[in-house]
């Protein structure tokens, strides 16, 4: 038997891009019907299966669904990021979309929630638990927001062969250890590797007593950098804009963009080729410095005893050494393809790195306009970055995009209203020196420095 279900949407994946679109299309669209599925047991996406200790690595005003704010966009008066604006933690995130989807969603009586659910394709989807069959209609549209869904460690298995006697755990496992070993091994480059080395070293644990497998050496944004203020925001933007117009090679860019305080890299002594770019507090970077066993061979190909070989090398550890597996493949890289197409639409960002608010965009579009020619052109995808050429890349399409939305006079409206948007400048905000200079040099700048962008993101 099958059970219908009847829904205007299907929306397959009730993560960050899920719920924001679900959230902005109820809000603007009239006597729609939402049916939300998602494979995992409830609201939230990678998160409810996230390391204990993870942090968003950006301020959580920037994260979320477009009508509830995440946290109270308070400013930090304690620790090491004093006066920058709060992250949430991986609890206060799931807690935060369990109360949107019974608040917000479930209250409306316009969405319902298939926690558990496969969708099997052809308008169809299957209980994971009870094995129970649905379906919606022929004209639901199907929302794919699973498309660049993340994979996390505790998720999938290690990228490199392990040997019965190996002791080799995900990240996740760090916070449940019953006895410490003499060595740690981190396998990887990105936020969760440094996640790993920073939670380590704030319990207590030697720098001296880390071996970092760091395949390739990243980039990584200066949190300071990337507040959800109009001057501290549209300031990094205009630095990078202005940066882009005075250089020459993807490396003089990223070299412009440390000096003027907005990127930042772990051993100076390296130029990155990563740059999925998350943002990082100058006081993680301290504490990074400090772990100076580095292994650059590149990726590790299998993890023994008292050994870890990589492609024609083998480096020495210790036999009780524990290999922390931090390389899961994170963010996805699928190919670009129009958000809007016959029957389906498929999320993706739209503003350069904000996946929450590319949701949100893509739910305002829909529910406010009726081509799907003139949504794809008021909102085409944008690609999230992994070298230094494609974050360029993914800088100049993101800016592209942004004038193509504000060009609408009710979307620009709209997306000053919305926390997770990053470069609006709230209704009522008062004009300043400061900010009034930041205008000025973007208005000299973007024009130039995006097609300076686009040419050196096709150059590297």
């Amino acid at each position: 038997m099958t059970t219908t279900v009847e829904a205007d949407y299907l929306v397959v994946g009730a993560g960050a891009m899920g719920m924001a679109f679900t959230d902005a299309l109820i809000d603007h669209a009239d006597d729609v019907r939402v049916a939300l599925v998602d494979r995992r047991h409830s609201v939230g996406g990678h998160w409810l299966e996230a390391y204990p200790f993870v942090r968003l690595h950006q301020a959580s005003a920037l994260y979320g669904v477009p009508s509830t704010l995440l946290g109270g966009g308070r400013v930090q008066h304690r620790g090491p990021e004093a006066g920058l604006q709060e992250r949430a933690t991986k609890s206060e995130i799931c807690a935060y979309f369990e109360r949107v989807l019974a608040d917000r969603m479930l209250e409306s009586g316009r969405v319902e929630f298939f926690p558990g659910c496969e969708y099997l394709g052809d308008h169809t989807f299957v209980s994971r638990v009870s094995g129970e069959q649905f379906s919606v209609p022929e004209h639901c549209r199907v929302v794919d927001a699973h498309y660049l869904a993340p994979r996390v460690p505790a998720e999938v298995p290690p990228p490199f062969e392990v040997d019965d006697d190996a002791r080799v755990i995900p990240v996740n496992e760090l916070a449940h250890l019953e006895e410490a070993p003499n060595r740690y091994v981190i396998a990887g480059s990105g936020k969760t590797a440094t996640d790993a080395i920073v939670w380590l070293l704030g319990r207590g644990v030697d720098a001296g007593d880390i071996t970092w497998v760091r395949p390739r050496d990243p980039w990584m944004v200066n949190r300071a950098a990337q507040q959800p203020l109009p001057e501290v925001f549209l300031g990094m933007v205009a630095d990078i804009m202005e940066s882009a117009d005075d250089s020459e090679s993807l490396e003089q860019l990223f070299l412009r963009l440390e000096e003027a305080g907005v990127m930042l890299r772990i051993d100076r002594s390296v130029m990155p080729t990563m740059a999925k770019a998350p943002t990082l507090g100058t006081w993680e970077l301290e504490l990074l410095r400090t772990v100076d066993d580095v292994v650059r061979l590149g990726h590790i190909r299998r993890a023994a005893r008292g050994r870890l070989d990589f492609a024609g090398d083998s480096v020495a550890i210790t036999d009780d050494a524990l290999v922390v597996h931090c390389a899961g493949s994170g963010l996805m890289y699928r190919p670009l393809v129009p958000i809007w197409s016959p029957g389906a639409i498929t999320l993706q960002p739209i503003r350069a790195g904000f996946p929450s608010f590319g949701g949100a965009i893509a739910g305002y579009v829909e529910a406010t306009r009726d081509d799907d020619e003139v949504k794809n052109r008021l909102a085409p995808p944008s690609p999230y970055p992994d070298s230094m050429a494609a974050w360029a890349r993914m800088i100049a399409v993101g800016g592209r995009n942004a004038a193509a939305f504000g060009a609408e006079r009710d979307i620009a409206e709209w997306a000053s209203t919305v926390a997770t948007n990053p470069a609006r400048i709230p209704p009522g905000t008062p004009r300043s020196t400061q900010l009034d200079s930041v205008l000025e040099r973007l208005k000299a700048h973007t024009k130039t420095g995006t097609a300076r962008l686009e040419q050196l993101s096709t150059a590297g």
